[in-house]
């Protein structure tokens, strides 16, 4: 649809392992032609996260319609909350924050550490089939978990369970009502699911841009993060993905999909350039933000790969 200027400029609520922020302007530049010219009726993205292109792309451009999907359940509860009950949610903030704010560095940790147990103690406990006010009160608990962790780092262990230790920061800004408002108003008439990748074919419209961002492929033992659920992405999984894709390609879809680059570490490593080698691939520097040691964030190459 036709370039639009959204006054209600959302950004992305969670700090998320993967998240495409610093990359917005490379990934601008490499957007289909088709949607620039207001030829794209509507937007897909199965791997959801922090949502950064989407709300990016938010206030650009008109979709007829839009497509949110990931498999980690809290993600697509805490967007429908926002959706839903964004005042309620803030109400939820609020109290938390002024509880947090008032207490002494070692009173903080206790706290994030309860908050943390309630958090995976009712993890079991979660129904996605009917909306609930429940909802917000977890909701407001991954915000908090999120921006007062270390280093930001949403990581589940095999029980599906968060295990990010207490981040000791002075005073993290826990919420930004205005944004969350902003957030809200941008996912009004956005479909939001949680679902695997795959589902995407079924029904999938003509004239759509679609957006995959999967969990990356670890390109050393040391950077193997690939649980943002409990469940991790392997390399069938990156294999059944490229099958999606050229399922997509096959159906007119035009397609953009970020990736590591295993080229970084092993020049002889032709994964995606194997499995992508009918696409156009491009290698893009990005920058390591999330890893445990300050030394290993830095410059490294990505893959961009698109149909187009």
């Amino acid at each position: 649809m036709a370039e639009q200027t959204n006054m209600q400029v959302a950004r992305p609520f969670l700090k998320w392992a993967g998240g495409k922020r610093q990359l917005i302007p490379i990934l601008e530049k490499n957007l289909p032609e088709e949607l620039l010219a207001g030829q794209i009726e509507n937007y897909y993205e199965p791997f959801l996260g922090s949502g950064a292109l989407f709300f990016y792309l938010s206030t650009k451009y008109s979709f007829k319609n839009i497509f949110l999907s990931d498999t980690n359940i809290d993600l697509i509860l805490s967007y429908n909350v926002i959706k839903n009950n964004v005042d309620d949610l803030i109400k939820e903030l609020e109290f938390i924050q002024n509880q947090y704010f008032a207490l002494e560095k070692e009173e903080r940790k206790k706290y994030f550490y309860s908050v943390r147990l309630d958090y995976n103690i009712e993890s079991n406990n979660i129904n996605l089939s009917k909306y609930n006010k429940s909802w917000i009160k977890r909701t407001s608990k991954l915000i908090f978990l999120n921006k007062t962790c270390f280093n930001g780092l949403f990581r589940l262990n095999l029980k599906g369970e968060f295990n990010t230790p207490f981040g000791d920061y002075k005073n993290p800004k826990i919420y930004d009502p205005e944004n969350l408002k902003n957030v809200s108003t941008t996912l009004q008439n956005v479909k939001i699911e949680q679902k695997d990748f795959c589902e995407i074919s079924k029904g999938f419209l003509p004239r759509s841009f679609v957006y995959f961002d999967p969990p990356y492929r670890p390109i050393s033992n040391s950077s193997n993060f690939t649980s943002y659920s409990k469940n991790s992405f392997t390399d069938a999984d990156q294999i059944e993905l490229s099958k999606i894709y050229t399922v997509l390609n096959n159906n007119g879809g035009k397609l953009m999909l970020s990736n590591s680059d295993p080229k970084n570490t092993n020049k002889n490593d032709t994964f995606f350039d194997d499995l992508y080698s009918d696409y156009t691939i491009k290698r893009i520097p990005a920058k390591r933000f999330i890893n445990s040691k300050a030394d290993k964030r830095g410059n490294i190459n990505e893959l961009l790969i698109v149909n187009y």
